[in-house]
């Protein structure tokens, strides 16, 4: 009898692709799990580090969110089907972390005096007082002092008196370290710390030199402070903080700072003692904007030229292209492609860059626009208030014309020309075509892209900020604003610029910007219904 015969299936035949085509989705299934496990189990890992940083923080909302998200968007991939979820996770991640995160936590810190001396929490308010009024003792002992270095932080390793090695750090008080190396009554080596040599301390001597290690969990006990990295001295406050109390006492003038429920230790005269700390407000920011003639001023004043920006631009650029669609859409118009692709050039540039040149452009100086055009005349174009504004819109006109030309030219196209024929057979005149036909048909189309431009220039940050950085300055406003200022500049310059950044009145102003630009948009689109009867 002969062997019994394997046969293996022939690509050309039917069964044959079919094993093939079988084995090749088992080879890419098993490619595809690997790949899945190892991108959530590095989602995990990053879920698992945020939570235990935001635990530590004492964030613990944001922290449960973080757990919770993790383990939904796991279950979401682990399962089988649930395609539009697998597809729809990343787009709603993504919204909620940098759109809804952002709107809410903005809200939050408006009705907070969350700012410059007000950036922390009471007991970090505490110890920065406590470190910025430190002198040395002057019987202070002497500790032989090694500098350590872990994950980039700074530390001290002391030897006492008595033999006892400490270890300590900015934030974490002096402790009894085991398995540290001692060699002539100094340190020299320390369990997972780096022993900083003579070059790395002179390179980071600004840095040691500002260091205090507190002794204990007391703040009133004194810090190791240190000069050379050598040697450390204790250092105490000349402030006494009473715990039960709730009070800061100068031992020096006898003045007695307590808590006055805004965020600061203040005396009985009003004089308060900074750093404070971050507390909420309720309303006092939105009370502020509102009541104090300082800040009100500039904020009507600013919200009025927003509101006159927003319009002059968009209609400035409107009638433009729309001037020039109407022209480069006639047939009898010769190369009409060249001269669209010139039209659109400002547009292909970017606009922050188009910002910076016009700026040089129009320096009083050695400007092109002063030197050439008007014959070396110093015309003051961006430190002059009234010729600002008009530099502004100047130059958003050139930024903004060649995106109205083109949506205009689209939709002109769009328009059946027999539409203008029959009513010039019946005697209209071209210009009454137009205005009676063409014109409502392309404000169909055209009406939620101004909307949406007025939105969009109502925040134009990138032009105000690049021309001329919200100058010139008003001298006369409680806040940091200018001329040329829109309210998307004035909020950065609140929050960010000048030696006082005040984040809660910076927030409360976008809120207010939220609603006006929300309420306009809205009333703006129930407006345009009314021409979707003319379809």
């Amino acid at each position: 009898m002969s062997a019994p015969t394997t046969t293996r299936p022939d690509d050309r035949t039917a069964d044959g692709r079919r094993a093939r085509r079988t084995a090749e989705t088992a080879s890419i299934g098993w490619k595809l799990l690997l790949l899945k496990i190892t991108v959530l189990g590095l989602l995990n890992a990053v879920s698992v580090y945020a939570a235990m940083v935001l635990f530590f923080n004492e964030r613990w909302l944001i922290a449960a969110l973080v757990v919770v998200g993790g383990a939904f968007l796991t279950w979401i991939y682990l399962q089988r089907g649930a395609l539009p979820a697998k597809y729809l996770a990343p787009g709603v991640v993504f919204l909620l972390i940098f759109q809804v995160f952002v709107i809410l936590y903005s809200g939050y810190v408006a009705f907070t005096n969350y700012g410059t001396g007000h950036n922390s929490t009471k007991d970090h308010a505490i110890h920065a007082i406590m470190l910025q009024t430190q002198d040395r003792v002057p019987d202070s002992p002497t500790y032989e002092l090694t500098v350590v270095e872990r994950s980039g932080e700074l530390g001290f390793a002391v030897t006492t008196e008595a033999g006892e090695i400490l270890l300590g750090s900015a934030d974490a008080p002096l402790d009894a370290v085991e398995g540290a190396v001692v060699e002539d009554g100094r340190v020299v080596g320390v369990p997972d710390h780096q022993v900083l040599g003579f070059a790395e301390l002179v390179e980071r001597q600004q840095e040691l030199t500002s260091l205090a290690v507190p002794l204990s969990d007391d703040p009133n006990a004194g810090a190791l402070r240190t000069q050379d990295g050598q040697r450390a001295y204790v250092y105490t406050s000349r402030f006494v903080y009473d715990e039960a109390a709730d009070t800061m006492t100068n031992t020096q003038t006898g003045e007695t700072y307590a808590d006055g429920g805004e965020g600061a230790f203040v005396t009985e005269v009003g004089e308060e003692l900074m750093p404070g700390w971050r507390v909420n407000v309720g309303l006092e920011n939105f009370v502020r904007a509102v009541t104090e003639e300082s800040i009100r001023g500039p904020l009507l004043y600013v919200t009025a030229w927003t509101f006159a920006f927003a319009f002059l631009s968009v209609a400035s650029t409107f009638i433009l292209g729309l001037f020039l669609a109407i022209v480069f859409n006639d047939p009898r118009m010769k190369s009409r492609k060249y001269y669209r692709l010139v039209m659109i050039l400002p547009y292909a540039f970017p606009g922050f860059l188009s910002a910076l040149v016009w700026a040089g452009m129009m320096n009083q100086e050695f400007g092109f626009i002063n030197n050439v055009l008007f014959g070396g005349a110093a015309i003051p174009w961006l430190s002059d208030p009234w010729l600002a504004k008009i530099s502004i819109l100047l130059v958003n006109l050139w930024l903004g014309f060649p995106y109205m030309f083109l949506v205009c030219t689209g939709a002109l196209q769009s328009i059946p020309e027999e539409l203008t024929e029959a009513a010039q057979m019946d005697g209209a005149k071209p210009f009454q075509a137009f205005r009676q036909i063409k014109f409502p048909l392309l404000l169909v189309s055209i009406a939620p892209l101004l909307i949406s431009s007025f939105a969009f220039n109502f925040n134009n940050f990138n032009l105000v900020y690049m021309l001329t950085g919200g100058g010139p300055r008003d001298i006369e406003a409680g806040i940091n604003v200018g001329s040329t200022d829109i309210l998307i500049s004035m909020v950065y310059k609140v929050a960010f610029v000048g030696s006082q950044s005040d984040y809660g009145l910076a927030s409360a102003f976008s809120i207010l910007i939220f609603f006006i630009v929300g309420t306009i948009s809205v009333i703006a689109f129930r407006r345009t219904r009314a021409l979707e009867e003319l379809n």
